[in-house]
């Protein structure tokens, strides 16, 4: 059977492979970022920090800095010197990172949407104003003039929901809203750029991974995450142009950068504000 290939398009960009000390006992009032599933810790300059690590059949010492904190992995034969070490190595990266992480998990908190009547989300770089009306009919999206001056301009979905129903209940009902808009949508783009790339798409389907905007196959199936409808049309082009892109160019070669650049020319500052963007939380 065809060896299926298949390339991906992460929120926090590749993790970084490195060759990786003993760790210094902390001090109790040194600040400190804890991995959930935790099972050793180190002293990076004056920070504490607690790290989930595991070994495998892997033939370099790696890390990731992801929203839960730092992951490191190393080979079975790795002495937990050379771990230790090379987390010193790279100490002001990742405590910089876990900072950046950490400020950016602040900022979602802070933007979590609160499900009731008149709540604004995003849609294509828009916001939308929730209206609650069970005698609307079907879902419909309009151009909405609210009470509030703040949004008077902003567009309003409406649906057919009562206003005491449980935050969950309108949380759902707009998320199958916006992954019916998404399949719509998404389809569109890519049947507007697969003709200028010169490739077929077989197959879309949508995903709700955990730091991955997408990811392509060789044998053309495509998978976008549906919450890219919440991002304005510019970013959502860029990530089904760089799908579709791997249907040429199985990797991120220059040749890969070449195909997506002829297509979208200003590829670098969509892909750096994409991986700065933050989506409220559900």
């Amino acid at each position: 059977m065809r060896r299926l290939l298949q390339l991906s398009l992460d929120f926090f960009g590749p993790a970084q492979p490195v060759e990786v000390m003993p760790v210094a006992t902390p001090s109790v009032a040194s600040p400190a970022w804890t991995h959930p599933q935790a099972n050793r810790q180190i002293r990076l300059g004056q920070t504490v920090l607690g790290y989930q690590f595991a070994r495998g059949r892997r033939r370099t010492i790696g890390f990731v800095v992801g929203p839960e904190g730092l992951v490191v992995r190393a080979p079975r034969w790795t002495p937990l010197y050379e771990v230790e070490a090379a987390l010193q190595e790279k100490a002001n990266w990742i405590v910089g990172k876990l900072a950046q992480t950490q400020e950016r998990q602040q900022r979602l908190e802070q933007s979590r949407i609160e499900w009731r009547d008149g709540a604004l989300f995003p849609f294509l770089g828009e916001s939308l104003q929730l209206v609650l009306d069970p005698h609307a009919g079907m879902p419909d999206s309009t151009l909405g003039s609210g009470g509030d001056a703040s949004v008077q301009s902003a567009r309003t979905l409406r649906l057919v929901l009562a206003v005491d129903v449980p935050p969950e209940q309108i949380r759902d009902s707009v998320r199958a809203w916006m992954m019916e808009q998404a399949q719509t949508h998404f389809r569109q783009r890519l049947d507007h750029y697969a003709p200028r790339l010169g490739v077929q798409w077989r197959a879309l389907r949508l995903s709700n991974a955990v730091g991955r905007w997408g990811s392509a196959r060789s044998d053309g199936s495509i998978r976008l995450n549906w919450r890219l409808i919440q991002l304005r049309p510019a970013l959502v082009d860029y990530v089904v142009v760089h799908e579709l892109s791997h249907l040429r160019v199985m990797d991120h070669s220059p040749r890969f950068w070449d195909t997506v650049r002829s297509v979208v020319p200003d590829y670098t500052q969509l892909r750096r504000e994409l991986q700065d963007d933050s989506i409220p939380r559900w």
